[in-house]
């Protein structure tokens, strides 16, 4: 097979016999600039991937990811941008020049590989692969590394180390007061070190280090699950972070960090709107149910998840929780075995399970 008929996709497969897999390259100069536009994202985001795959996946394959790309041409063109693109601006009203952006020969292009981001007047480009860069009220997941004078060290995936203060979470009494000398003694029966934390981006400090806090029931120290860590641009920004999938009994937390969690469901309840004896109550049922490990069809279920969201980021698709529930469907409707779905067959199913679902979504917008 040429590597000409695979250029519209932005990579190849080897035609090796012995261990077939992508090469990551660029277009040749007579691809139209618009395609490269399109795919850019999905260049980026297919580096890296490996699989041994014989012919007829190979062909598979390609198929869907040609849909795929002719789908996103007809979507808007500007969305993603490579170096030296020209991004397309209102030179008759007043604009702000941000990252990733600069003035050659009166047009405004982009200096990095991305996706173009407006706010207001504010145009700057969203680099690709990039550390994760918090916004105020962020949902993050983290990993405790030091627990120090009346705070702990959260490991988030971030130039610096966040800081969670023992004054901006909810005590285990829960009851609002100041906290004493005695509570500081306590830390580490709340979080020690390798503990893994839901928090909240809070706000940045005059040294440009990260505040978190979790004053809410659902924030707090994870446990029974699994932490997966993945690129952050995967994770978009939503109005709904935590996911009780019901179903499986389980809690999925997409952190904006990259950082995702996937594990047994706990009750979060809110001890500011029950009251004393009624909070005692339902902690003595709670203690009287829970179990000191997690049943083995629970674990498998949060490896079937788990493997899903491996899939869908090794694919370059962004993780959401409807694509998440469609791919452990997908499994499951195939009764696919869980080690089987990192498998090449399982990502090619993925893959044109993906350019259907959008194919659909075309017509229906039409």
């Amino acid at each position: 097979m040429g590597g000409n008929s695979f250029e519209a996709l932005g990579f190849r497969v080897s035609s090796s016999s012995s261990l077939p897999f992508f090469l990551f390259y660029r277009k040749s100069l007579s691809t139209p600039k618009s395609s490269l536009c399109q795919v850019a994202d999905n260049k980026d985001k297919m580096r890296g991937l490996k699989l041994p795959l014989n012919q007829t996946q190979r062909v598979r394959l390609q198929r869907a990811f040609e849909k795929l790309q002719s789908l996103s041409a007809k979507a808007n063109s500007d969305a993603s941008v490579t170096v030296a693109d020209t991004i397309p601006v209102n030179y008759e009203d007043a604009f702000l020049k941000g990252h990733g952006t600069t003035d050659l020969n009166g047009e405004l292009v982009a200096t990095v590989c991305g996706v173009v981001e407006r706010v207001n007047k504010l145009v700057y480009v969203r680099a690709l692969r990039a550390r994760y860069k918090p916004e105020v009220g962020d949902v993050v997941v983290g990993r405790v590394v030091e627990v120090a004078q009346k705070r702990w060290r959260l490991e988030i995936n971030f130039s610096q180390d966040a800081v969670l203060m023992l004054s901006s979470m909810n005590m285990p009494d829960g009851i609002q007061r100041r906290r004493t000398a005695l509570d500081e003694l306590n830390m580490r029966s709340i979080f020690e070190e390798n503990d893994i934390v839901c928090a909240e981006v809070r706000n940045f400090q005059h040294d440009g280090s990260l505040q978190l806090q979790a004053r809410s029931q659902k924030y707090g120290k994870l446990e029974k699950g699994q932490l997966l860590i993945i690129d952050p641009y995967l994770v978009k920004k939503g109005k709904q972070h935590f996911h009780h999938l019901e179903q499986f009994g389980i809690d999925l937390i997409l952190g904006r960090n990259g950082y995702i969690w996937i594990g047994e469901h706990v009750e979060a309840r809110d001890s500011m709107v029950i009251d004393q004896a009624k909070s005692m109550e339902q902690s003595t049922v709670v203690e009287g149910i829970n179990q000191a490990y997690t049943p083995l069809e629970m674990r498998q279920t949060i490896c079937r998840i788990a493997n899903a969201i491996r899939v869908l980021t090794s694919l370059g698709f962004n993780v959401d929780l409807n694509l998440i529930m469609e791919t452990v469907e997908l499994s499951s409707s195939l009764k696919i075995d869980i080690h089987d779905m990192l498998g090449s067959e399982f990502h090619v199913l993925v893959a044109e399970m993906e350019a259907e679902r959008r194919s659909l979504t075309t017509k229906r917008k039409r």
